[in-house]
C-alpha cells in the first residue's frame, strides 16, 4: 500500500491551483497535470508501507491548533511544477512533529526536506518562448483543521487517492 500523509485542500484552494494549470495550458505546456481532486499538500510521503493502522497510531499523538495555509509563487523541481506556501511556524512544527512521530514508531518515510508545495505538473514540456512568468501565481488561504492518512493506487485514468483516516486539530 503506497501512503502518505498530506493536508487536503478545500475548493477555493484548489480552485486558484486549478486557474494556474490553466495558464499553463494557455502557455502551451504540456505534460501530466495533477487532477482537480488530487491536489494536496505532502506533510510526509511513506510510500509502501503494509499497516496503515501503526501510521494513524503515530498520527494520533499529533497535537496541533488549527492555522492559516496560505499560496505563495510558482517553482519547478526539473520537469516539476508546483505552488509552494507562504512560510509558516504551524505548518513547518506540523510537519516536525509528524516525522518525529513517524521514526519514533519505525515507521519509514522520505527523509527530505520538508519543502511545503503542491504539485500542479510532471514532466512538463515547456515549448521555446513560453510566457510561464505571465502566468498569474496563485492568492488562495484556507484554514487547516485535519490532517489525513492517504493511499495511492493506480487507476485506469491515473493516480486514485483514498482517505483511510484523519486527526482533527485540537482548539485554537
Amino acid at each position: 500500500m503506497r501512503l502518505f500523509v498530506a493536508i487536503l485542500l478545500d475548493e477555493k484552494m484548489k480552485n486558484a491551483l486549478r486557474g494556474v494549470q490553466n495558464g499553463f495550458r494557455r502557455c502551451g505546456i504540456e505534460g501530466n497535470y495533477t487532477p482537480y481532486e488530487n491536489l494536496h499538500l505532502t506533510l510526509a510521503f511513506i510510500g509502501d508501507y503494509p499497516n496503515p493502522e501503526a501510521v494513524l497510531e503515530a498520527m494520533s499523538t499529533l497535537r496541533f491548533a488549527p492555522f492559516t495555509l496560505s499560496l505563495d509563487g510558482l517553482g519547478a523541481f526539473d520537469d516539476l511544477w508546483w505552488v509552494g506556501m507562504k512560510e509558516n511556524d504551524a505548518l513547518e512544527g506540523l510537519a516536525r512533529s509528524l516525522r518525529r512521530a513517524l521514526a519514533e514508531m519505525a515507521i519509514p518515510f522520505d527523509r527530505k526536506r520538508f519543502r511545503p508545495h503542491v504539485t500542479l505538473i510532471r514532466r512538463a514540456k515547456i515549448p521555446e518562448g513560453a510566457k510561464i512568468a505571465e502566468t498569474l501565481a496563485p492568492q488562495a488561504s484556507m484554514r487547516v483543521g485535519r490532517v489525513s492518512l492517504m493511499r495511492s493506487a493506480q487507476g485506469r485514468n491515473g493516480m486514485i487517492y483514498t482517505e483511510l483516516g484523519a486527526i482533527e486539530a485540537s482548539g485554537e
